[in-house]
């Protein structure tokens, strides 16, 4: 076990273990985890510091997603520094486990209120399968964390960023800034080990096929363009912000 991690019990050992895709003994994993949350902090103190490397660190980008096994590596995320909610999410899973703190791969459907035209037709509607956050084991507990959309990113699209302490949950605020649904949780996929990827791949072929550009790669575009093109729509009276 990693220096400066608590025991936790054997039966969540695998959570702690290198996979294919949490490829956490990876020289440039280990390097970030060094960098941002040395050994001496809390776990909930380091859990933070990798949050944020992860969320603002690296940008968030659906369009041009590499989907290929060696694509979805934490490690390939990190040197390419850009992916969506998947490769965001592995690459944090794989740090924490680096640091020593155990991480799950938490699968969930969402329907997204606020995707541009573009993104819907490309999704085919509002509901995006297979959107991945992580569950971290903190105090004797599981939290969940979604270090996904970066700062800038929420600018552009009036959310607050999600930022988490190592002591509650982080997940999507139901409104933006001004009141208009944002995310949805419609079902849960359930907590893994390391990514299915056969099932995930194969089930956003499935519900997604106009994303794909190829058999593993996501069509060209971006997200911040698509910021501006979203109409402004009223705001709902129980979500609305001063």
């Amino acid at each position: 076990m990693a220096e400066g991690s608590t025991a936790v019990p054997t039966d969540v050992n695998p959570t702690l273990a290198p996979t294919e895709f949490l490829d956490h003994e990876d020289d440039a994993v280990r390097a970030l985890v060094t960098r941002v949350a040395p050994p001496g902090g809390t776990p909930a103190d380091r859990a933070a510091a990798l949050y944020l490397a992860v969320r603002d660190g690296v940008r968030y980008e659906v369009y041009g997603a590499d989907l290929s096994r060696a694509g979805l590596a934490a490690s390939a995320v990190l040197r390419r520094g850009a992916g969506m909610c998947l490769h965001k999410s592995v690459l944090y899973a794989a740090a924490l486990r680096a640091a020593g703190i155990p991480s799950r791969l938490v699968l969930t459907d969402v329907r997204n209120h606020l995707a541009s035209d573009r993104l819907r037709a490309l999704v085919g509607g509002d509901v995006f399968r297979y959107h991945c956050l992580v569950s971290v084991h903190l105090g004797g507990r599981w939290l969940k964390a979604t270090p996904v959309f970066n700062r800038m990113l929420c600018r552009l699209y009036r959310m607050d960023p999600l930022d988490f302490d190592g002591t509650a949950d982080s997940i999507y605020h139901p409104f933006d800034r001004d009141g208009r649904r944002h995310m949805e949780f419609l079902r849960f996929r359930g907590e893994f080990d390391d990514l299915p990827y056969d099932e995930v791949v194969a089930g956003l072929r499935a519900a997604h096929p106009g994303m794909f550009t190829g058999p593993d790669t996501v069509v060209a575009g971006s997200l911040v363009t698509d910021a501006a093109r979203i109409s402004p729509s009223p705001p709902s009276s129980i979500g609305a912000r001063p």
